[in-house]
């Protein structure tokens, strides 16, 4: 089965092929006989009833300096694509926002994943609130008031902006640091949205646990350990993924959260745990695919192309 797919990303030309999964997921597209069309969030727009996008068809290889090659120029209708990757990395913004409301117009009839519904209304830092019991202790505020009495019952602290990304913005507190004021005043003077701070974990120094799940079942994880002198564990600034396996805690907590991901659609996610806590559900544009392939042969974008395949083999059932 030869399907028409097409990548919402940030410029695919700008990638790095090692480590980024869109990549990684175009190229098992690839695999299976599957062509590929990639425009930018930007180029996206509804037009007197129809969602349009401006881009170009991509043939992909595993070639540095030379990993894409980009068709002509093309206005296309997304209604007639079979499976449409939102990938675009945050900020979660109005503009992220808008755009899943314009492709909640062509989703299911054209496969969004993940559904633009859903990622529209489970932020990463907030879908975690509905597992209280996995979390650690969380608080979201704009309130200097209550940032200090968190504070004050906890000793450390972790803050960062709520719909931030790839370790941008985040800062550990101690219990005595005279920067907290000052922090949330800048906070505060870059947009009106709350704050989240949590407990800080101190094992996270051996590691922050990215664990791959799709449709809800766990297929591996990578252990992000920060570089030295750092509070973030993020690949993106600096954290060095290693080799690791899962825990009985992890999987009772990949079991707790999967109904509830499968239920809305959730295909492909990525979970922080930290010492057996859940910190963050991750599910607009999740890394880690082909580290876990590199540590354990894990070929998890075919396990991703999978469950998507899948998708629609019910869905086509359901509208027979």
């Amino acid at each position: 089965m030869s399907l028409y797919v097409a990548l919402q990303m940030d410029p695919i030309e700008h990638v790095s092929i090692s480590g980024d999964s869109t990549f990684r997921l175009g190229l098992e597209a690839e695999v299976r006989g599957h062509r590929l069309f990639q425009y930018t969030p930007d180029k996206l727009s509804y037009v007197e009833g129809k969602v349009l996008a401006k881009g170009r068809p991509v043939t992909l290889r595993r070639e540095q300096g030379n990993h894409v090659t980009f068709g002509d120029w093309a206005e296309v209708d997304l209604a007639e694509f079979d499976v449409i990757w939102l990938r675009q990395d945050p900020p979660f913004d109005m503009g992220y926002i808008t755009n899943t409301h314009l492709l909640d117009r062509v989703h299911p009839k054209s496969l969004v994943v993940n559904d633009p519904f859903w990622v529209r209304n489970c932020p990463e830092k907030l879908l975690v609130l509905d597992f209280p019991d996995l979390t650690p202790p969380t608080l979201i505020t704009r309130d200097i008031a209550q940032i200090r009495a968190f504070r004050e019952r906890h000793g450390d602290i972790i803050v960062k902006p709520l719909y931030g990304n790839g370790g941008a913005g985040i800062f550990h507190l101690h219990p005595k640091d005279p920067n907290l004021s000052s922090l949330v005043e800048t906070f505060s003077g870059i947009n009106r949205e709350p704050i989240i701070a949590q407990k800080y974990l101190p094992a996270v120094v051996k590691g922050d646990k990215r664990i791959i799940l799709v449709d809800g079942e766990p297929v591996g994880a990578i252990n992000r350990v920060p570089a030295a002198g750092e509070a973030r564990s993020n690949m993106h600034v600096g954290g060095r993924p290693e080799k690791i396996g899962l825990t009985d805690r992890e999987r009772e907590i990949c079991a707790i959260i999967a109904p509830v991901l499968r239920e809305k659609g959730l295909l492909f996610t990525g979970i922080d745990v930290i010492d057996g806590w859940l910190t963050e559900i991750n599910v607009t544009s999740p890394t880690g695919i082909q580290e876990l392939e590199r540590f354990d042969g894990t070929n998890a974008a075919a396990l991703i192309w999978d469950a998507v395949e899948r998708r629609l083999a019910e869905r086509d059932r359901k509208t027979l």
